[in-house]
């Protein structure tokens, strides 16, 4: 099972996407490690760090940045974002 559940778009999660950076909707039982490894194992893009945080409604959201500059865009354009 994947600790990813959905992107996360919003105007800010666009303009997050120029500095490298994707938001996604995550299990919240799921750790860090749990959804690098998802992640990566899904767009075959290594990440560099991951910040998560519990949203108003209960949710948890994670923002992954990654190593190679062009990686947000690739796996934006993959999944329908752009």
């Amino acid at each position: 099972m994947s600790s990813i559940n959905y992107p996360f778009i919003t105007e800010k999660a666009m303009i997050l996407l120029e500095e490298n950076k994707l938001q996604f909707i995550v299990d919240t039982r799921s750790n860090k490690k749990q959804i690098v490894e998802d992640v990566e194992k899904l767009y075959g893009f290594k990440v560099k760090s991951v910040r998560t945080m519990t949203t108003m409604k209960g949710t948890k959201k994670a923002v992954m940045t990654f190593e190679d500059p062009e990686s947000a865009h690739e796996i934006a354009t993959r999944i329908g974002l752009m």
